[in-house]
């Protein structure tokens, strides 16, 4: 049965997009269970409409980024509106909170999600079998319905990168001059290296994606 995580990148959400400062909140009911901590589920937080509003989270998934000592920590999750939630707040699960900050609340910030990552299997992953490179699948198989999105990439179990100008469900060493399967470090450099086919196969792990709006159809 294969297994895909598909990383769903958004173009909307460029450099620009605001950042709004906020209170991150732990709430015992929000779930953090098997489901969220293998990405087959996007974990769920609590934000107030206005919130939303303000960071431009049409899909209303949302990015919320804190410091610990030196490290900074990222969270995405798919927001579930409360007018009960402070307009500078953001809840999520208490369990999360506590194994990343050791606290029940931190400072931080907030914004739209630039990408985040979903695991699919079963039929869901059996409807991208085949497809290719430049292809589009409904949006829906990873939770955003009424949208279409466009491969770009991806990576097998061990980690070869898929080729766009090299067709089929393929593995072959080719010859790079740059990515993606090689970065040159000087100039003219050319290397043999192993690459994947353009088209997703079950040896497949990873499968890049980019979310395309209505005005990019072609």
């Amino acid at each position: 049965m294969p297994e895909f995580k598909v990383v769903i990148s958004d173009p909307k959400a460029g450099a620009d997009i605001p950042e709004v400062k906020v209170k991150i909140k732990g709430d015992e009911e929000i779930p953090f269970g098997d489901d969220e901590k293998s990405q087959r589920k996007l974990p769920t937080c609590k934000a107030n409409p206005e919130l939303v509003k303000k960071l431009g989270a049409e899909h209303g998934i949302i990015t919320i980024r804190m410091r610990k000592e030196e490290k900074k920590i990222k969270h995405t999750c798919r927001v579930v509106q409360d007018d009960s939630v402070p307009v500078d707040e953001v809840r999520v699960s208490l369990e999360w909170l506590g194994d990343a900050v050791g606290a029940e609340e931190a400072e931080g910030v907030a914004f739209r999600a630039k990408a985040w990552q979903i695991t699919i299997t079963g039929p869901e992953a059996d409807q991208l079998i085949g497809l290719k490179i430049g292809d589009q699948f409904d949006g829906s198989l990873v939770g955003l319905s009424g949208y279409k999105l466009e491969i770009r990439g991806g990576s097998d179990n061990s980690g070869f990168p898929m080729l766009p100008t090299l067709p089929g469900p393929v593995k072959k060493k080719v010859l790079l001059s740059g990515p993606p399967g090689f970065h040159p470090r000087e100039k003219g450099e050319r290397r043999r290296k192993t690459v994947r086919g353009n088209t997703i196969t079950h040896d497949t792990v990873q499968i890049n994606t980019v979310i395309i709006y209505p005005e990019e159809k072609k």
